[in-house]
């Protein structure tokens, strides 16, 4: 900590702005709502699923709606990140939505299989362009500064993390879409709570393997 002195070098005081380590900037699980985040995002979709065996599809909607607004007044008053809260209720919302526009209960899971094609493409197209997005990101977050893409190691880490995200997004496609087809809304459910959590895990544990890889490999030692 850094102190002013007078002329005789008697401390005065620490100078303002110098107190403490700088801020740590949220980490991407943190921008998600941390783990608790992954079981929050399940809760709708077992409501969901639950109330439209026993219940219409517009009373379910409405019950999944308050479930939703629920949620997110709870995790604004454990003061966490507002935008993590609201995106949880915006989802709901949209999907129910869909629901309430076309009258089908499986469209409430429409959304998340588009967007689960979307990062396939998008994940996979990086890769092939030998610009994996999770170098990307590890490179943005570091000032894009290094030349990792001329480390064939680093690379490589990366081509297999952006894989590993790749294989999960398409996996949800495959499955879900087969699941929508045949209009099997339970399935949909089941689908969307097993290939969630569990594979956004392992594909983060690959992402954060290529990281320290990354930073182990490019970064000065201190």
């Amino acid at each position: 900590m850094t102190e002013r002195t007078h002329p005789d070098d008697t401390p005065t005081g620490p100078v303002p702005g110098t107190q403490g380590p700088a801020a740590k900037a949220p980490s991407v699980l943190d921008q998600m709502g941390g783990p608790m985040g992954f079981l929050y995002s399940t809760i709708p979709v077992i409501v969901f699923v639950t109330a439209n065996a026993f219940l219409p599809v517009t009373v379910t909607i409405v019950v999944s709606l308050l479930t939703g607004l629920a949620l997110t007044v709870f995790r604004l008053l454990r003061r966490e990140r507002v935008a993590s809260a609201f995106g949880s209720l915006i989802g709901v919302a949209v999907a129910a939505g869909l629901v309430a526009w076309t009258g089908s209960a499986r469209d409430f899971f429409a959304i998340g299989i588009w967007i689960s094609l979307a990062g396939f493409v998008v994940t996979l197209g990086t890769v092939v362009a030998r610009r994996p997005i999770t170098g990307l990101v590890w490179s943005a977050i570091h000032g894009n500064r290094h030349d990792w893409r001329a480390d064939k190691v680093v690379l490589r880490a990366h081509d297999l993390a952006t894989l590993a995200a790749a294989v999960v997004f398409g996996a949800r496609f495959v499955v879900q879409q087969w699941l929508y087809v045949a209009d099997a809304t339970g399935g949909l459910g089941v689908a969307r709570i097993a290939m969630g959590t569990p594979l956004t895990i392992v594909a983060l544990l690959v992402a954060f393997w290529a990281f320290r890889r990354s930073s182990k490999r490019l970064l000065p030692r201190s």
